[in-house]
Formats: C-alpha cells, structure tokens, sequence
C-alpha cells in the first residue's frame, strides 16, 4: 500500500494516464516473458545456456526488491523511481540485445533484471498509492494490465515478424517509451511505500513453523516444473513448428480466464484451513495431469488448448496458497511468511528451473523434461494430501514459537 500526499485535485486528471501506464508494462513483461526466449535461441544459444541466464532473474530480485524499496523510501517518490527504472530498462535493454558475446548477454542481462524484477511491484505501488482515498478500485486498473499482458501477446508475434531481425528488440523499446510517456503524464506527487520492513526476527521465527515449512517446500515441488514451463513452453512449441502467433496465442488463452477463476475462487472458496488444503491438493494433482498432457503434445494447436488449464492451475494454486499462508501463521509473521512463501516459490524455484530445465532440456528433450515435471509435481502433491490428512485429524492453531507478541 502506498500513501499519497499531493492534492487530490489532480487524480481525475490522472486516471487515464495511469491505466495506460499499467496496460504498457503488463505488455511489456509480457515480451520478455513470452518471446525473449525465442530471441536468444536465434541468436544460437542452446537450452542450457537459456535456462542459466533465465535463472538469473530470481537471483537478482533478491536484493533488487529491496534496494528500490529503500530508495522510494528515501526519495518519498513512488513514480519518480518507476520512472527511472521505466528509463534504465530501456537503456540497458538496448545494450542486452547489442551484446555480441556471451559474456557480455550475461553481464547486460543481471542489469536488466535488476530493473526489471521490481517493476511490477512499483507500478502496483504508485496504483494504490494514487487512487488510495478515492472511489477507484485497484481491480480496475489490474484490468488495465492484464488486457495489455493479452493483447501484446496476442499482437507480438505478427509484428516482431514483420519487422525481421530486430523486432524483439523494437517492440520492447517501444512499449517501454509508451510507458515511460504515460508516466510522465501523471500529477506530480509525494509518495512513499508505508508497508513495514519485515525484520529478521519475524523470519527466523516463521522459519521455525514446522507446518508451514513443510507447506513450502512441497509448494516448490509443485512450483519448480510451472516455472520450467513458463520458460521452456515457447521453445517447446517452436521446436514443434510453431509460429510467434502461436505462441502468443496461448500466452493470451492462459490469462484469457484467470480474473473469472479469482472471482469464482473468492466467492466459492470458504477460509478453512482443511478445506484449503483439499484444494490445494486438488489443484497440484490437475497441474500434473497439464504437464502429462505436455509431454504428450505433437502439434503446437495441443499446446494452446493446454494453457486454458493455466487459469486454474496457477490461479488456484497462487490463491489458495496466499489464503493457507496466512492461516499457517499468527497474524504478526504473516507478512513475514508471504516474503518466505513469495521467495521460496517464485526465487528459488525460479532458479532450479532455468538450470534443471534447460539441462533435462538440451540432453534429453522437451518430453523427457514434462515428464519429470508430472513426477516432480506428483511428489508435492502427495505431500499436501499428507498434511491435509494430519490437519483434519489433529486440527491446527498457529503459534507464536514461544515468543510474546510483544517482542516482535
């Protein structure tokens, strides 16, 4: 959450401009995301050398998440620091795809994560922040993104292929000065994150959580071939002769209906930790059967129809996971177990996919990599099945580890 401090006399003027900038970095993240991969294998790197400079990412979040935070702390300036990250992504993404040796792709590309990984985050940041106080809901301006994320995905492919050689390279430019335009449209304003630093303390403490741990850990079991996935799913279908348009395609159908399932899951879903628990396990078992049914795909149509089941895998899985965090927890760590839980699931997940992945990848094909997937998934799923089994028959209450309240 973030706090505006100027007058709101200028917020009518700044609704547009502020959906616009959130359909221009969703489109924006979707190009790194959906095509960047394509890029490098056409400039000859093989699977592995993909999936180490992918992994990369996760590792540069770490500390990048908090450095900026301290300096929109400091600066008291949401959209002065999106700003310069907006600008820094686009110089040092002009120098990633110049770069003429490995070395130099490796060294250009921990930069461009830097700016890169915290972008969403700070763009949510100045959302709340501007319409705090105000009739406007932040699920509004989430449409925004989410109608650029499939819409560039769906326009992307055409449009890099008729440009040619470059047009990765173009696109990604241009969305980032669309955005850096729409932000500099917008009302001058003081603003700051007034979210508390999580302490040391409140980590080692949710560390201590035997529960939750074992929760998280089978939460990255079920994580780790999603993020393959999530790499690996555009080469997959180019190697099986599939176009950018294509592969846009089931960019755009796996989002297509993901706000319908977090309605349906807020309406429908009841706050209970074994019910929770249940799905959560219905849901990691459906994440198996879409990676089968990966492994199994000959013709990148079967691919698309596939990533339909994106929606209900990821949504659900992302939801009810969030929900379970917070029930694992005493209602003063749960911040600190959404940063474990965000970090183990999104961090170093991220990181034993790029290198497993692209490994199983390169020496024994996309197939044999799914299928590894469907086990490796399988194994998480049991795991919640097992904690769902112990939680209705023992019941749970989270626990402060013998530590008062008071000395967090």
């Amino acid at each position: 959450m973030a706090h505006l401090q100027d007058d709101t006399r200028y917020l009518s003027n700044s609704y547009l401009p502020l959906g616009v900038l959130n359909f221009f970095v969703y489109g924006t993240l979707v190009i790194f995301a959906a095509f960047f991969q394509l890029y490098l294998k056409e400039i000859g790197m093989n699977m592995l050398e993909i999936g180490s400079l992918m992994a990369i990412g996760p590792l540069v979040s770490l500390f990048a998440h908090p450095l900026w935070r301290y300096f929109s702390d400091r600066l008291r300036n949401v959209r002065l620091i999106l700003l310069a990250m907006l600008i820094g992504l686009l110089i040092i993404g002009h120098l990633v795809f110049r770069a003429n040796t490995f070395s130099m792709l490796y060294f250009t590309m921990l930069l461009l994560f830097f700016f890169q990984s915290p972008l969403l985050a700070q763009t949510n940041s100045l959302t709340l922040g501007m319409i705090e106080n105000t009739d406007r809901r932040y699920g509004a301006f989430r449409l925004w993104g989410s109608l650029g994320w499939s819409f560039i995905a769906l326009t992307a492919g055409p449009i890099i292929d008729a440009v040619g050689q470059n047009g990765t390279s173009v696109l990604f430019s241009l969305m980032l000065l669309l955005s850096v335009g729409s932000a500099l449209l917008l009302p001058r304003s003081r603003m700051t994150t007034n979210t508390p630093w999580i302490t040391g303390r409140e980590i080692r403490l949710t560390l201590q959580n035997k529960y939750f741990l074992a929760f998280v850990g089978f939460g990255v079991l079920v994580s780790i071939p999603n993020a393959i996935n999530g790499i690996f799913m555009p080469l997959f279908m180019n190697d099986l002769g599939g176009s950018k348009l294509e592969v846009g395609g089931a960019i755009f159908l796996s989002t297509l209906f993901e706000v319908v399932v977090f309605v349906l899951l807020r309406r429908y879903v009841k706050t209970k930790i074994t019910y929770l628990m249940g799905c959560l396990t219905i849901v990691s078992l459906l994440f198996a059967i879409r990676w089968d049914l990966m492994g199994e795909a000959t013709h990148p149509v079967q691919i698309i129809f596939i990533q339909v089941l994106h929606a209900v895998t990821f949504g659900g899985f992302f939801y009810v996971g969030t929900r379970l965090t917070g029930l694992f927890l005493p209602k003063p760590l749960r911040s600190a177990g959404q940063a474990v839980y965000t970090f183990a699931l999104s961090g170093s997940a991220g990181v034993i996919a790029g290198l497993l992945g692209g490994w199983l990848f390169q020496n024994f094909g996309p197939v044999a990599m799914y299928k590894l997937g469907v086990i490796i998934t399988l194994l998480g799923t049991i795991g919640f099945a097992f904690m769902w089994q112990i939680l209705r028959v023992n019941g749970y209450t989270p626990a402060m580890a013998h530590t008062p309240p008071d000395e967090l």
